[in-house]
């Protein structure tokens, strides 16, 4: 069996090993480990897995992974989001519908500390659903939008999507985060808009709330203020290269655990919680890291992606059909397996075809964290609609209904960034050609090298 060929049989092997409901993280490790003894030999196999198991976990580059998620579980349990929530409430509280756009506006606050999607939707769909069924909200309006806004992690820094892909393509997560700002925050202006133009077209579904009066308002504001510092020193110390993304994490748990301690809301409970929730976080993502990575390694001797990367820009197609095509797969795939875990097995495979094409590599991880938010909230695999069911008790058809309009705004926005995208034509990117001259060496160095040395 040629090398292609044992690439291609691999990856149906990973769908069936998925099937079986075993981790993808073991499931991309086994794969990994059998194809490489298969081509090369059992022994450059097995140093190969210990060696990239050790390398992803005492990478001191993975560690801002933990650190940042520490920071979104301490802020999630420590009441912050409910006082956020509260303080948005004061404001635009009393406009029909105001109580969604209180969600969106706390959680998009809320998202500056916590890069977590799931913590984001179960913390809101704890605190704001039961206070819209206060105010008699419709529950397609009131559980939809909960589902919608936690996506906005996928985005808005400290986005662990962002981070993630970062070190996958070796880019500054400076950078990233910075990037994600903007169509972070056009995103949740979207969410608003959709909320304003279904209400007015169905008042019934988000009667008026409470009217806070100016004085009630102004002393809500430091919860905001608060937030604000924090973001501002921890992105902000970021870009000026104050400290790196490791010290940024910790300058944030620190900053977020002192906040909440002189409130008196960060017990032992509280910290022990978080830093459990956080480690069994961690811990699944550097597996999946891991796992993809021995994959990765694999695939590169199959020479897989460069010929996947060869296949679609030879297709009589402009850049941008193609470009399109890689986003549609990242969807379609990202339905049926966890999104992030998708994300880590298929850019390692299609990021050459990206910087082939041309396309600017911030721009496309961006263009991947719409897509992961489209993927959270679509069937069969939603985590955003599975937890609020969980938490609300109100069935998936109901949430799906209320997710609609916004997951339109999710694909105009994608189509915005489409359209005004940065791109480089001119030649080959040098992400192209390292990646091109790196597969050329290892494949040298491992036809060379003694057999018991080989990996």
């Amino acid at each position: 069996m040629d090398e292609p060929t044992a690439g291609l049989l691999s990856i149906l092997i990973l769908v069936g090993l998925f099937l079986t409901g075993i981790e993808l993280a073991f499931a991309m490790a086994i794969v990994g480990f059998l194809g490489f003894a298969y081509l090369v030999s059992f022994s450059a196999a097995a140093n190969l897995l210990v060696k990239d198991f050790y390398d992803t976990f005492t990478s001191y580059g993975f560690t801002v992974i933990p650190l940042f998620v520490l920071m979104g579980q301490i802020a999630s349990h420590s009441n912050i989001a409910k006082r956020l929530y509260q303080a948005a409430h004061t404001f635009v509280g009393h406009v029909p519908g105001g109580l969604a756009m209180t969600t969106v506006a706390g959680a998009t606050i809320f998202k500056a500390m916590c890069g977590s999607t799931l913590a984001t939707a179960a913390t809101f769909a704890g605190i704001a659903i039961p206070e819209m069924d206060r105010y008699n909200y419709d529950k397609k309006l009131s559980t939809g939008v909960v589902a919608s806004v936690g996506t906005l992690g996928m985005l808005i820094p400290p986005s662990v999507v962002l981070i993630i892909y970062a070190i996958i393509v070796e880019e500054s997560i400076g950078k990233m985060f910075m990037a994600g700002i903007l169509p972070g925050l056009l995103i949740a202006f979207f969410f608003m808009l959709i909320i304003v133009g279904w209400t007015r077209i169905n008042p019934q579904l988000a009667p008026a709330g409470q009217r806070y009066s100016w004085a009630e308002r102004l002393k809500a504001l430091p919860e905001f203020l608060y937030v604000g510092v924090i973001f501002s020193v921890v992105i902000g110390g970021l870009m000026a290269g104050w400290f790196s993304p490791t010290e940024a994490g910790s300058i944030g748990t620190a900053a977020v655990a002192v906040m909440a301690a002189l409130r008196r809301e960060l017990g032992f409970k509280v910290l022990w919680q978080s830093i459990d929730e956080s480690l069994r976080s961690a811990c699944m993502v550097l597996m999946l890291i891991a796992g993809s990575t021995v994959l990765g390694h694999f695939f590169t001797v199959t020479e897989i992606p460069f010929m996947a990367a060869d296949w679609l820009t030879g297709l009589p197609l402009p850049p941008y059909a193609i470009m399109t095509l890689i986003l549609l797969i990242y969807i379609i795939g990202g339905s049926f397996i966890d999104d992030l875990a998708f994300m880590i097995l298929a850019t390692p495979i299609l990021f050459p075809v990206v910087t082939r094409l041309g396309y600017d590599p911030v721009w496309f991880g961006i263009m991947i964290g719409i897509t992961i938010m489209i993927g959270v909230i679509i069937p069969p695999v939603a985590i955003c609609v599975f937890i609020v069911k969980a938490i609300s008790g109100v069935s998936e058809g109901v949430i799906y209904k209320g997710v609609l309009p916004f997951l339109l705004s999710l694909f105009f926005c994608a189509f915005l960034l489409f359209i005004f995208r940065p791109c480089s034509w001119g030649g080959q990117p040098r992400h192209w050609v390292t990646m091109r001259s790196s597969r050329a060496r290892a494949k040298k160095t491992c036809s060379t090298m003694p057999a018991d040395r080989q990996g």
